[in-house]
């Protein structure tokens, strides 16, 4: 069957390589679409934490079962399933106490271990979630919605709180997405005007800021001076991360939602005098999963207009390299087997 493997630093490669077999307590999925994640652009460029090469990339996968053995989810073989890439081992304090996205021994698909990107793969069938009555696409991009999600919840955000998502890419429209649907006023904040257009359009935002337009005067204009009670960072940007204890209210949350390969520093009376409390949201758990695909069968969110570029399998590492510029005004590619 064919992969395609990320070998280096800016090196893919389509390659020949052996079927997976049939193993108990797993399914063979047929993959049918697969998202390009941010993780699988900053592993191309060499910018992703946890990473080692060479490493088979995807892990936003819309899938079909193609052989597996009897199972308490009922799976039988052309149901179409999504998959929780994250790997856990089910021992760990963190696992026992339901926290499976943090792991202490997590092995994430396409970052730790080998990924879908490839026509067929095995995972266990407690990763898998049946998607009947949505479309191949809406199956893939359940993942990265799911991650936006699962911040909202962790950090207990309620209606008719303020919220400011840093950073428009796509895990950041999942989170206004969310904030929206949970009823949060939601403020977009991005360096670009077209991407906060698109939080306008897409995610309904309340209030848009450009970060590079005195946005700390504005947030606090938008806000009555007392700054949003909840601030989500969602850019993987080191400087952006350390800027945001300066916008977050007195008695606030601020949410890393991205992840950055740097040391991050903050000043201590800044965030002590608001009694801030700090989180990080890593992954998601079932229930953001199943609370996801809820609200796309709802058709609250929708999917046809988040998906903006998309290439045939044999044509993706062509198009790759293209993907990364922002010229090319990526919100969601997708790859189609």
């Amino acid at each position: 069957m064919k992969a395609i493997v990320c070998e280096n630093i800016d090196q893919l490669r389509l390659v020949e390589t052996a079927e997976p077999t049939l193993a108990e307590g797993e399914a063979i999925i047929r993959i049918r679409r697969i998202g390009i994640c941010g993780t699988d652009m900053h592993a191309y460029k060499g910018n992703q934490p946890f990473f080692t090469y060479p490493r088979v990339l995807g892990h936003e996968l819309a899938a079909v079962v193609e052989a597996v053995g009897d199972n308490h989810l009922s799976l039988r073989p052309g149901d179409q399933v999504t998959v929780i890439p994250y790997m856990h081992c089910g021992e760990c304090i963190a696992c026992r106490h339901g926290k499976t996205n943090c792991c202490t021994d997590m092995k994430v698909l396409g970052v730790h271990i080998d990924g879908g990107m490839r026509e067929l793969i095995s995972v266990p069938v407690t990763h898998l979630i049946r998607t009947d009555g949505l479309t191949l696409d809406q199956t893939a991009v359940l993942e990265p919605l799911s991650i936006g999600a699962h911040a909202v919840r962790r950090s207990e955000l309620r209606a008719g709180e303020t919220a400011l998502v840093i950073g428009a890419g796509p895990i950041g429209l999942g989170v206004m997405a969310f904030a929206k649907h949970k009823g949060a006023n939601v403020i977009a904040m991005d360096i670009n005007d077209e991407r906060l257009a698109f939080c306008r359009d897409w995610a309904k935002v309340d209030h848009t800021v450009n970060a590079l337009e005195q946005a700390k005067e504005k947030i606090a204009e938008l806000t009555g001076g007392e700054f949003p009670t909840v601030v989500y960072d969602a850019t993987g940007n080191a400087r952006s991360m350390m800027n945001a204890f300066e916008l977050v209210g007195h008695g606030g949350r601020l949410v890393y939602v991205g992840l950055v390969k740097a040391d991050l520093s903050f000043n201590d009376p800044e965030f002590h005098k608001r009694e801030m409390t700090l989180m990080g949201s890593r992954n998601a758990t079932m229930e953001d999963f199943e609370g996801v695909i809820e609200a796309v069968r709802s058709g609250s969110i929708d999917v046809d207009s988040f998906i903006t570029h998309r290439a045939p399998f044999g044509e993706m590492i062509g198009r790759f390299e293209e993907w990364l510029k922002p010229e090319s005004k990526v919100i969601k590619a997708i790859v189609d087997l």
